[in-house]
């Protein structure tokens, strides 16, 4: 039981809802609203990071093709 809860394929899941909830709270942010463009950029910083571990982790879990 313990090892699905650690698998590669349930970190990624973990970190594609993390991702959507970034993406959606980004196109929330109104311009003018208590957000400052620090903390937008941070966020957005984070999404990206989040991008990256995505594809190197989907990379990881893909069988190697055939020569």
């Amino acid at each position: 039981m313990t090892e699905n809860l650690h698998s590669p394929a349930r970190r990624l899941i973990e970190l594609r809802i993390e991702h959507a909830d970034l993406d959606s709270l980004i196109d929330r942010v109104d311009p003018e609203g208590p957000l400052d463009d620090l903390a937008l950029r941070r966020l957005k910083k984070r999404r990206l990071a989040l991008r990256d571990q995505i594809s190197r982790l989907e990379l990881s879990l893909q069988p190697p093709e055939p020569a």
